[in-house]
């Protein structure tokens, strides 16, 4: 199957890796099946059957849109959103298109409040999150587990009793409705973002108390809570209780504050690193400075010595992997 996306991240990538190149690359992983026409996938290939019009012919994403007369709420959405020049540039894109009735299924008042002005960022965050900066017709989103959006999160992709779905939830139910710059899949759901960044996401987690004061106490918040992204291995409270008491209280200290900021900061990866490209890099320059070991031990990804429990819980600043030890640096 050929490839329209990056699979793997080397070392170096993985060092300095930002939104922008992971947005670019769309980097999501593809393999070459010789299984791609299985049963199952024939079936699905078979419903999302390609569907062309001689009307389409030398439109854009955006203009192909408004003409199939579907996608008047995504359409003003775009137009709110500030995005129509962007998804009228070169590209190519592929755009998994709610239709109206998708809008529609939303609870009653949330299409009008994510137009408001004010609500313009997470309207530019959905809409991003249901385009890649590539183009990927039906037969290759086949070959696909995720996909990489231009909101910098991942949507997972699989197929379920012939049918593929977005996030096991947004059904695919028509493809390759072609453009100049890219090509659209309609989906019959909007699919949602993470809203939340990398802070809020943990607090609502609830399992990173310990974490959550530690970051307080070494002033790291308002870093955190920036544009970013970053990638934060995240030990829990439970991780935490296996240090001596001692040590934690010791971290905590006023006077220890520098120290405190390296321990964490060697949690905390530049770039939005995701586990499948963690273990293909094998290791990660941290803020801190120090190189983290990345491997697969029995099944097991484990960043140093500590157990991944949890990966790629994705934010509107980065992606957390929840650990099950405290990273000490040397």
């Amino acid at each position: 199957m050929k490839r329209f996306f990056c699979t793997t991240l080397t070392a170096a990538t993985v060092l300095g890796v930002s939104h922008a190149a992971l947005a670019q690359c769309g980097a999501m992983e593809t393999a070459d099946r010789a299984d791609a026409l299985a049963p199952d996938h024939s079936l699905a290939l078979s419903a999302m059957s390609e569907q062309r019009s001689d009307r389409n012919a030398g439109m854009n994403i955006v203009e192909t849109a408004v003409a199939a007369g579907q996608f008047n709420t995504l359409a003003t959405a775009l137009q709110a959103a500030g995005l129509v020049s962007a998804l009228e540039g070169e590209g190519p894109f592929t755009v998994f298109a709610p239709t109206d009735e998708a809008f529609d299924a939303l609870p009653e008042g949330t299409v009008e409040e994510l137009l408001k002005p004010e609500n313009r960022d997470t309207l530019r965050l959905i809409l991003t999150y249901h385009v890649v900066a590539a183009k990927a017709k039906a037969s290759d989103v086949l070959g696909m587990n995720t996909a990489d959006t231009l909101s910098g999160q991942r949507v997972s992709i699989a197929v379920r009793d012939g049918t593929v779905r977005l996030n096991d939830r947004a059904r695919v139910v028509r493809t390759d409705i072609e453009a100049t710059n890219g090509v659209i899949h309609v989906i019959d759901s909007v699919i949602m973002p993470n809203t939340r960044d990398i802070l809020e996401t943990a607090a609502d987690a609830g399992d990173f108390t310990t974490l959550a004061g530690a970051i307080r106490a070494a002033g790291l918040v308002s870093t955190l809570q920036g544009n970013g992204p970053f990638t934060v291995f995240a030990p829990t409270d439970e991780a935490f209780a296996k240090l001596p008491r001692e040590t934690v209280e010791s971290l905590m200290q006023t006077e220890n504050r520098e120290q405190l900021i390296a321990v964490l900061t060697y949690h905390v990866v530049s770039g939005r690193v995701y586990a499948d490209q963690a273990l293909s890099a094998g290791r990660a320059e941290t803020v801190q400075g120090g190189t983290l070991t990345i491997r697969d031990r029995n099944g097991d990804v484990r960043i140093n010595d500590a157990k991944v429990i949890k990966a790629d819980i994705d934010t509107t600043n980065g992606v957390v992997h929840v650990i099950d030890t405290v990273l000490i640096p040397e």
